[in-house]
């Protein structure tokens, strides 16, 4: 997902549509998470769709509706794709060759690069975690540990730009990049580092840092709500404030059974889950991660105070965050999933191997919050992590087909298909060929779903955009 790769790349073949089985329900899902004031619109500022992480966007989908596709080369992995309130793309990949980060322009009506912006080369996530904030720029921090505001705007001559509008250093603890990033509704951004340093910029510039205790380390994003931060480390699930001074300071601290090993189809050995903020009441009554069971992974579900909801073993173990809204969570297996490189501290999984079987499952909290149960367990074999239309009652992912036991066969002879699923049953609704490949191999990253529509798919090699058929 975020690595060079020596698999040569294959053509994309032409698109072959599959017959609509039957309309969706919206289900009654929401509501949304706060609207961030330091973000861009709700679903479509993050990688995750909002700093809360819900996985969720409040736009209708392409629904059942008959498809095309288009594509965009940009040789590059492309895990965080963006849009603000101009309509244009923003994505931030990592360059195949040379991992470096790089950040483009895109046109929303056919996926053109209008503007290109590289940034040094860091570690495996430095083209990963970043948002786009209220200005329209996209926020992300550079290997040398500068927070690095960048817009774009149209040059003296009408053509479209990128540059770097500010950089403000984060200190010694941010080296080497950040796995983390998000504002509060205070002005303030958390980060959080590899080496499990979780970190405060205040709006007047001043750093505040707070160690994790030792041997915990931090693989995935934070999350961020009114009131309250969420990070989990190899170990544990944190919940966090800034102080009055800026200090991030400890709610409480709640350990998950992390296993006893890395799972094949993770990429470090703990929880492959970015916190999930969601709830029936304002969209941040629970939070949500899954733990590394070492029989079968569960769904933990607390209350923002850090009293538990449920442990519902659910799937055989994931890197993907959760999508959650309302009373409702899916949980997508990645178990198995080759990804074509790891983290230099990965680790040995155990086993060293394993087939990708894929799996999809809603998990509903009871209506009094006292518990869960599982709605429905799909077979569905994703390659990315889904998104959940609140509007449509629609799950907009990519499957996968044909031999996907390794890296080499997922990126060579692999079959990828664009895929709507009913969310009430998991009943797939439409099924859209793409491609074979490298070209369309979306390595669990997340689409995003604009405004009027079009879901946009980074791969490793570039972004594919699917429209409803004019």
């Amino acid at each position: 997902m975020r690595s060079r790769t020596t698999v040569a790349a294959l053509v994309l073949t032409a698109l072959a549509s599959a017959v609509t089985v039957k309309p969706a329900s919206a289900g009654g899902y929401g509501p949304l998470p706060p609207v961030n004031p330091y973000t861009a619109a709700t679903g479509t500022a993050t990688m995750h769709g909002d700093t809360a992480n819900s996985d969720t966007t409040p736009y209708a989908g392409t629904g059942a509706s008959p498809v095309t596709a288009s594509r965009t080369a940009l040789q590059s992995a492309c895990p965080t794709v963006t849009t603000g309130s101009d309509g244009l793309l923003v994505a931030l990949c990592t360059r195949i060759f040379g991992r470096n980060p790089v950040v483009f322009l895109l046109d929303p009506a056919d996926g053109d690069r209008l503007a290109t912006l590289d940034l040094p080369q860091g570690s495996l996530f430095g083209g990963v975690y970043a948002y786009l904030d209220h200005e329209n720029r996209l926020v992300t921090v550079d290997p040398e540990g500068n927070l690095l505001r960048i817009a774009h705007r149209r040059s003296p001559g009408g053509a479209w730009e990128l540059r770097v509008d500010s950089t403000v250093p984060l200190g010694t603890a941010a080296r080497g990049g950040v796995v983390g990033l998000s504002p509060d509704w205070r002005g303030n951004i958390w980060f959080a580092t590899p080496s499990g340093t979780v970190g405060v910029l205040s709006p007047d510039g001043g750093v505040h840092t707070l160690a994790m205790p030792s041997g915990e380390t931090v693989a995935n994003s934070l999350s961020t709500v009114p009131d309250q931060t969420a990070v989990t480390t190899s170990h544990a699930l944190y919940a966090l404030h800034a102080g009055p001074d800026g200090v991030p300071r400890i709610q409480w601290r709640r350990a998950y059974d992390r296993g006893t090993a890395r799972k094949p189809g993770q990429l470090s050995w703990g929880t492959g889950s970015t916190p999930v903020y969601f709830g029936p009441r304002d969209g941040t009554d629970y939070i949500a991660i899954t733990d590394n069971a070492d029989d079968e992974e569960n769904l933990v579900v607390r209350r923002r105070d850090g009293s538990e909801v449920c442990t519902v073993p659910v799937v055989d173990g994931t890197e993907d965050a959760v999508i959650a809204t309302g009373r409702s969570v899916f949980v997508t297996s990645t178990y198995g999933y080759p990804y074509p490189a790891l983290p230099d501290d990965a680790g040995a999984s155990r086993p060293s191997s394993a087939p990708f079987a894929g799996g999809l499952a809603r998990v509903d909290i009871d209506a009094d919050g006292g518990g869960c149960r599982i709605v429905w367990r799909s077979e569905t074999k994703s390659a990315a992590l889904p998104r959940l239309s609140v509007a449509d009652g629609r799950i907009y992912t990519i499957t996968v087909t044909g031999p996907t036991g390794s890296a080499a066969g997922m990126n060579t002879f692999a079959a990828y298909h664009y895929a709507v699923l009913d969310s009430s049953t998991g009943e797939t609704l439409r099924s859209r060929y793409l491609g074979t490949g490298l070209l369309c191999n979306p390595l669990q990253m997340t689409g995003t779903t604009t405004a009027d529509g079009t879901f946009w798919q980074g791969t490793l090699t570039g972004v594919v955009a699917v429209r409803r058929t004019s």
